[in-house]
């Protein structure tokens, strides 16, 4: 009866949500509009651009009650990287390059646990329309396919200090966080991805040339970051300190944030002597390892010198999965320190990127990655489904069941 009563409210939300087409249909050219006006408005952030202005905007997920909030951050040509010169600079650090960003919005917080848990929902809906037949995945449907992160091994591990709404979500691996980019992307109609280096510096350093976004001296970090001097050892609700001038929250300390690129020790050293300026998309070094990817911004854990501008860490398989027990290890999740400490923000271009740019931010990018999802699967310990605007009213009435 359970599952009759199941598989019948599921039936209800695709009738319903084929019911909608046309009206979301309708609604593309407003949501095309979402965070952008004509008009200069008379107070608030706001950055010109050629069809008028970005403006700050709050949107809901699809099918829930839960928001977050896109600010507008200006482009231009930027220097990335720090000066040797500069107290804490690393190798991977420099050197400094020329790189060309675009205007875009950017989330004014990490993604929360209250966001996150939303997409770890996906994990039981796509389970259960699986096991109904609906919304198949087909060969010509598959590049709005989504894989949904399993259920922790561990969350005492993960939720040891805390899964409140308001916290930061962590312990993602890039693939899904990746993956909870596309999800919300296919979901809502706007295209929501991790930055490149250079976006995620411009933003954090909000016009400035210091080593921190408030200037060179560590010392008036505690006003703007969670860091180890300062944190008490635990992660904070976003949002608790003061925004940089861009009115980002936590670009330093609290978590570090994925960026889409792989790391390098010898930093930017492939660009150097380079006499013009990259755009963004050139400047990417994609990942070329299944771990050693980017995370900037340091975390709660983390000396001010890591929470600098320039600072970065690559990820590492052995030691952020040491203790995953699964064979192969998760490609989503992982269960040793420091991921605890290891989250991510949204990003969105105010031109939307082309299909092939845009499917590099969001799929997979190693054999190895792609084989650990694969076994997962056919072991029937992944999920993967579907993710269009039809699919929030299956997650609405998932939400009211």
């Amino acid at each position: 009866m359970r599952l009759l009563l199941q598989t019948a409210s599921l039936l209800v939300a695709i009738i319903v949500s084929a019911q909608a087409v046309c009206s979301a249909v309708a609604a593309d050219a407003a949501a095309d509009t979402l965070g952008l006006t004509k008009s200069k408005p008379d107070s608030g952030r706001f950055v010109a651009v050629e069809d008028g202005y970005l403006i700050p905007y709050r949107m809901k997920i699809p099918g829930t009650e839960v928001e977050f909030e896109m600010l507008p951050v200006p482009g231009g040509k930027i220097l990335i990287g720090s000066p040797e010169t500069e107290v804490g600079h690393k190798a991977d650090e420099g050197p400094q390059i020329s790189v060309e960003v675009g205007p875009m919005w950017v989330g004014k917080h990490e993604v929360s646990w209250a966001e996150y848990k939303t997409f770890m929902s996906m994990y039981d809906i796509f389970k259960k329309l699986e096991s109904n037949g609906l919304r198949k995945v087909t060969q010509e449907r598959t590049v709005d396919a989504v894989t949904a992160p399993t259920p922790l091994y561990e969350a005492a591990f993960t939720y040891e200090f805390g899964d409140e709404p308001d916290l930061p979500a962590v312990t993602m691996t890039q693939f899904s966080a990746k993956q909870y980019t596309k999800w919300l992307s296919k979901l809502s109609g706007h295209q929501y991805r991790l930055p490149t280096e250079a976006e995620w510096e411009n933003a954090c350093r909000a016009g400035c040339k210091t080593a921190y976004a408030h200037g060179d001296d560590p010392k008036g970090l505690d006003d703007f970051a969670w860091h180890a001097g300062n944190s008490e050892s635990l992660p904070h609700k976003v949002g608790t300190k003061k925004a940089n001038a861009w009115g980002l929250y936590d670009m330093h300390g609290n978590v570090m944030e994925w960026t889409i690129e792989g790391y390098c020790e010898k930093g930017f050293a492939k660009f150097a002597g380079k006499s013009s300026t990259l755009s963004f998309f050139d400047a990417i070094q994609w990942p070329t390892l299944a771990e050693q990817r980017v995370v900037r911004g340091g975390g709660w854990q983390d000396q001010p010198e890591l929470l600098r501008c320039a600072a970065k860490l690559g990820s590492a398989d052995e030691e952020w999965k040491s203790e995953d027990p699964n064979v192969p290890l998760s490609p989503w999740w992982y269960t040793s320190d420091p991921a605890r400490g290891v989250g991510f923000r949204l990003f969105r271009s105010y031109q939307p990127l082309a299909t092939e740019q845009i499917t590099k931010f969001w799929e997979l990018d190693h054999e190895d990655i792609e084989f650990d999802v694969k076994a997962r699967m056919e072991e029937g310990r992944g999920a993967t489904g579907l993710v269009d605007r039809d699919l929030s009213e299956v997650i609405k009435q998932s939400v009211e069941n």
